[in-house]
Parts: structure tokens; C-alpha cells; sequence
């Protein structure tokens, strides 16, 4: 089965710092992996302010 050079980097780099993984998921878990609330992420959809279709051309220009 053919392995690049990057996936058997990975691999070494994995088994040589065991605690790798743990420490991108903590580090995932800062940024991405949080609880979402549903009422702010409503409120902010409907505050959005439609675009012009042709946003370089004034609307009120004549």
C-alpha cells in the first residue's frame, strides 16, 4: 500500500510526541468547539442589511 512521504511524516511525528493530538484537539476546543447560542445566532441574521445588486454603482445616484 503506497504511504507518501507526508503521511509517514505525520506518523513519525505522532510517535515521537505522543501528546500531540491531545493538544490540537485542546487547541481546537479553544476556538472551534463551542456551545452555540441559537437566539444571538437568530437575532444576528435577521439585523443583516441586504446588499445592492450592483454594490460600485450608487443607488440614489443620477
Amino acid at each position: 500500500m503506497y504511504e507518501s512521504e507526508i503521511t509517514r511524516f505525520i506518523a513519525e511525528l505522532k510517535q515521537k510526541n505522543a501528546r500531540l493530538e491531545a493538544s490540537q484537539r485542546e487547541g481546537r476546543g479553544l476556538l472551534w468547539d463551542r456551545p452555540q447560542n441559537a437566539d444571538a445566532a437568530r437575532r444576528y441574521r435577521e439585523s443583516q442589511v441586504p446588499q445592492q445588486a450592483y454594490v460600485y454603482y450608487p443607488k440614489d445616484f443620477t
